[in-house]
């Protein structure tokens, strides 16, 4: 079966969703297409083959686990073609294994189920970043005084730049991603630390601090909103 959320729009990235537990299918696409994203989903290899070669996309989210063709034989059959379309592998199975194969066969990232909608958006974003410098340097962000370019991973308040951490910018990325949503401590260690980190929640509390501080940050006119026993959320419109 074949679903997509429209028409794809040649101005919104393409993303090819291969996934055949059709729930899960669904809330993906819907996520995406939300999120401004094209999204055409297969459920199986063989169409999602089909239909990469029909409509190119700009990154494929792989299932391992598909009827017929597998993930991992749909992965090794683009790369045979020198296909470099980026691909995000899921996996349900623990260990480490799936992770590593699919990185051997060429994936690009990976994300292990269940999985969060914002952590699975933010590393579409970051891949398609890192996949198409040229677009991706066109994404400046405006909001209120501050200026923040997510290539150059720069914020400048003015004329002052702001020299944040490498961990104060990503908190940084994925608070203005979303302004005015509540992020908990958890959704912000799922986005903002690799897998393998296991900072602990006062640790974010932490980041937080020193980044509100590096902003400029006060109590009276918060940028960085905090609630209690909920989270943080960005306080500024972001164009």
């Amino acid at each position: 079966m074949v679903t997509m959320s429209a028409a794809p729009n040649p101005s919104n990235p393409l993303i090819l969703v291969v996934e055949d537990e059709t729930t899960l299918a669904a809330l993906v696409l819907a996520n995406l297409a939300s999120e401004g994203f094209s999204v055409i989903v297969a459920s199986d290899g063989e169409r999602a083959l089909e239909c990469h070669r029909d409509h190119p996309a700009d990154l494929i989210i792989l299932d391992l686990m598909l009827p017929g063709i597998g993930g991992f034989e749909v992965l090794r059959a683009l790369r045979r073609k020198q296909d470099k379309v980026p691909v995000l592998i899921l996996t349900s199975r623990g260990g480490s294994e799936d992770r590593i194969q699919g990185l051997h066969y060429g994936a690009d990232d990976y994300l292990s189920k269940p999985f969060a909608m914002l952590e699975l958006v933010a590393r579409i974003r970051a891949i398609l970043r890192r996949a198409n410098p040229a677009e991706a340097v066109k994404r400046t962000l405006q909001s209120g005084p501050f200026k923040i370019n997510l290539i150059q991973f720069t914020v400048h308040r003015g004329r002052t730049d702001l020299s944040l951490s490498m961990k104060e910018f990503r908190l940084l990325e994925v608070l203005t991603a979303h302004p005015g949503r509540v992020h908990s401590r958890r959704d912000l260690v799922n986005l903002a630390w690799e897998h393998d980190a296991r900072p602990t929640l006062r640790t974010v509390d932490k980041h937080i601090q020193t980044l509100r501080k590096k902003l400029g940050d006060n109590d009276d006119h918060p940028i960085i909103q905090t609630l209690e026993r909920e989270g943080y959320r960005w306080a500024l419109p972001v164009h």
